[in-house]
């Protein structure tokens, strides 16, 4: 049930204080994983995966139900969206600011994959903000980042990749 006088917006600001567990700096409607929330006698909300497979998804589904649990509302129901695919284009201009902030190179937006196998676009440094990079390695901490290095100042930084 839904404790007396909780609106979807009040609820859609308490599901932008979840942390992404892989990447604790940005929330889940940061990373635009939030679709929708329902309050209709009890509340539903709608997440999309960032990809099948994803290992933080489950831990995520919890983090929501236990944030509202928290906040007096019981029997929340996670509808997992499949359609339309997530991808890095939800993030939202906040979460590309906070991803810069902690070192993490936001995905480009309107890039793709080829783009980047190809060379046609350099990744800024999220540091000193050179065009001066090359990848490290197509994979890095998580499945959604890779590893680069900026030439001129020289630092190691993940870069979110386009999906």
């Amino acid at each position: 049930m839904v404790a007396a006088g909780h609106s979807r917006v009040e609820i859609l600001g308490w599901l932008s204080e979840v942390a992404d567990p892989e990447i604790p700096v940005l929330s889940i409607t940061d990373l635009g994983i939030v679709r929708d929330v329902e309050v209709n006698g009890g509340v539903t909300v709608a997440l999309a995966p960032t990809y099948s497979g994803c290992p933080a998804t489950e831990v995520i589904e919890k983090s929501v139900v236990d944030a509202l649990r928290c906040r007096g509302i019981e029997g929340v129901r996670i509808k997992r969206v499949l359609t339309p695919a997530w991808t890095t284009d939800w993030i939202s201009a906040d979460g590309r600011r906070k991803l810069k902030a902690y070192g993490i190179a936001p995905p480009a937006e309107g890039g793709t994959k080829r783009e980047l196998l190809f060379g046609e676009r350099k990744i800024p440094c999220p540091r000193c903000e050179s065009g001066n990079t090359r990848t490290v390695s197509e994979f890095g901490s998580t499945a959604c980042k890779a590893s680069y290095q900026c030439n001129d100042c020289l630092e190691p930084f993940e870069y979110f990749k386009c999906i």
